[in-house]
Formats: C-alpha cells, sequence, structure tokens
C-alpha cells in the first residue's frame, strides 16, 4: 500500500511507534527511581517487552513501505525525560512514578485499540494482529502497575515518621485537586463535535468532576489546608495547552478520547495512592472518598472506551 499524507492507518503507525520510543526512554531509567527492587524488576520486565512491541511497530511501517517519523519519535523521547525528570524532583518519587507509567500503558493501549480499529476498517489483518497482542501486552502491565500501588506508596514514605503523615495527606489531597482542575479544563473547553458520542461522555462527566473537586476541597478544609495555587494554576495551563494541541491535529476526536482513557487512569491512581496515604494516617473519610471516586473514574473511563470504534469511523469517514 503506498505510503501517501493521506493514509492515516500509516499515520496511526508512526503514532504508536513515537509512543513506544517515549515508553522506552521511560523505562531505562525508571528502575534506578523506582524506590523498590521488586517495583524495579516490574519495569526491567517490561523494557524487554518494550523493545520487542517498537521492533515489530517499525517492520510492521516497513511492510506498508514506510518508516517511522523521526520528528514525532524525537518528541516522544521528550516527552520521556520531562516525565523522569517530573517525577524525580517529586518528594514521593515512586508514587508519581507509578502513577504516570499506570496512566502511561493506558495510553498506549487505547493507542492500540485504535490502530486495531483502524486497520479492521482498511482490511489490514497483519496490523489488526500487532495492534491486538501489544495491546494485550499493554493490558497486562497496567494490571501489574496496579498490584504495586502498595509496593510505591510504601517506598515513597519510606523514612516518614507517624507524626508527619498528615503533612503526607495534605500533600496527596493538594496533588489530586490538582488533577481535577486539570480535567476541569478539558471537559470544559473540550475540542470535540459537540453532537458526538465522546462529547456526550464529557458533558455527563463534567458535573461529576465539579464534585470531586469539591469533595477534595472539603477534605482539604478538615485538615485545615487549601488547594495548592501553584500546582492548580500548572496544571490548569496544561489543560488548555492540551486542548490546543489536540484542536490541530488530525483525527482529532479518536486521539483525543485515547488521551482522555489515559488520564482517566492517571485520576484513578492519584486516587488509589490517596486512599492508601489516608488509611496509613488514619483519615477513614478521605479513604472512603478516595475510593468512592476512583471507582466514578473507573466508569468514566470505560465510557470513553466505548467511544473508541465511533470515533475512529468518523474520522476515516470524513
Amino acid at each position: 500500500m503506498a505510503d501517501t499524507s493521506q493514509d492515516t492507518l500509516t499515520q496511526y503507525l508512526r503514532d504508536v511507534h513515537s509512543i513506544e520510543e517515549q515508553a522506552l526512554v521511560q523505562l531505562r531509567r525508571a528502575p534506578a527511581i523506582a524506590g523498590d527492587e521488586s517495583l524495579g524488576d516490574v519495569f526491567r520486565d517490561h523494557l524487554r517487552e518494550t523493545q520487542s512491541q517498537e521492533r515489530r511497530v517499525r517492520e510492521r511501517l516497513a511492510g506498508r513501505g514506510a518508516e517511522p517519523s523521526r520528528l514525532k519519535d524525537v518528541a516522544g523521547q521528550a516527552g520521556g525525560y520531562g516525565m523522569l525528570l517530573f517525577a524525580r524532583s517529586q518528594p514521593d518519587t515512586p508514587g508519581k512514578l507509578t502513577a504516570h507509567a499506570f496512566s502511561y500503558e493506558h495510553l498506549e493501549l487505547a493507542a492500540y485499540e485504535l490502530l486495531a480499529a483502524a486497520a479492521e476498517r482498511e482490511g489490514d489483518e497483519q496490523t489488526v494482529a500487532l495492534a491486538r497482542a501489544i495491546g494485550e501486552e499493554e493490558s497486562a502491565m497496567g494490571a501489574r502497575l496496579a498490584e504495586n500501588f502498595d509496593r510505591a506508596v510504601d517506598a515513597s514514605l519510606r523514612g516518614v515518621s507517624a507524626s508527619e503523615l498528615p503533612d503526607q495527606l495534605v500533600s496527596y489531597l493538594a496533588d489530586a485537586h490538582a488533577i481535577e482542575s486539570q480535567a476541569l479544563q478539558l471537559l470544559e473547553h473540550p475540542p470535540v463535535d459537540g453532537d458526538s458520542e465522546l462529547a456526550a461522555v464529557f458533558r455527563g462527566h463534567l458535573e461529576e468532576t465539579r464534585g470531586h473537586e469539591e469533595a477534595l476541597r472539603a477534605r482539604l478544609e478538615a485538615h485545615d489546608a487549601r488547594p495548592s495555587r501553584f500546582k492548580d494554576t500548572l496544571l490548569r495551563i496544561g489543560g488548555l495547552n492540551l486542548g490546543g494541541f489536540f484542536g490541530v491535529q488530525p483525527g482529532t476526536r479518536a486521539k483525543l478520547a485515547g488521551f482522555a482513557f489515559a488520564f482517566e487512569h492517571l485520576e484513578i491512581a492519584a486516587y488509589e495512592l490517596l486512599a492508601r496515604v489516608a488509611s496509613l494516617a488514619g483519615d477513614r473519610e478521605t479513604e472512603a472518598v478516595a475510593r468512592r471516586i476512583a471507582g466514578e473514574e473507573r466508569a468514566a473511563a470505560a465510557a470513553i472506551r466505548e467511544c473508541f470504534e465511533p470515533s475512529i469511523e468518523k474520522v476515516l469517514s470524513s
């Protein structure tokens, strides 16, 4: 099949290749900052898997007479370094690393599910098989990371005394509030058609997200604390930038669905970690709030996933 600028399927293959390049940057360095040997082994094992995934995607591009996009790959690698620098800069590096890796695995899962849907519509069975096989591997890695949330919290709080736990809890609450601030920015101004399935999901989740923000604010006030203006502003700006980015991308609807799916999993991870810290701090009310919201984020992620195939259908039909 000819490789042209209009070859959407080849462009999607190039996208997943750049995603794997970003993953490789992160996975080569993650074990050194994981803070726990067993958690480090999870990243080491997936590094080998990801090296195979990158090779298989590159070979499938060659089979279509195409090559990876150097520009996209360099941008992906830069994003990988940025995530690592962010995780290193945090006092709870193992927790931040694990949460972002959990989200990233679901970004990869979404990308491969979208690729499989596009390939199936175009009748490219080799790409369908590749996308489904790698998607299963990414899903399994996401599950392994979820199984290690306890380890990530233990590693993050190693050396923290019982008297310091309330301050740690406030920090985790502020982090979750900042993530909700970014979620609100995206949901209030989504760059999608107002009558699309994805837009309907966003509208339904918007009011729920406002409730999440209020619940977190109330828990912060219960600890005589406030949201972090710096964190909230930083992530709100990030929400605006992401909205602008997706507004100019080809296949915006499908790519935004994939990103939103991953973002929901960043929220899920944040609440899973928050619930564990709250439990250690003896704050049962915050633990209950975190577990309730985590369940609502899972439901939102499932609803977004249902939009993958309709989104691809509309992109390829336009």
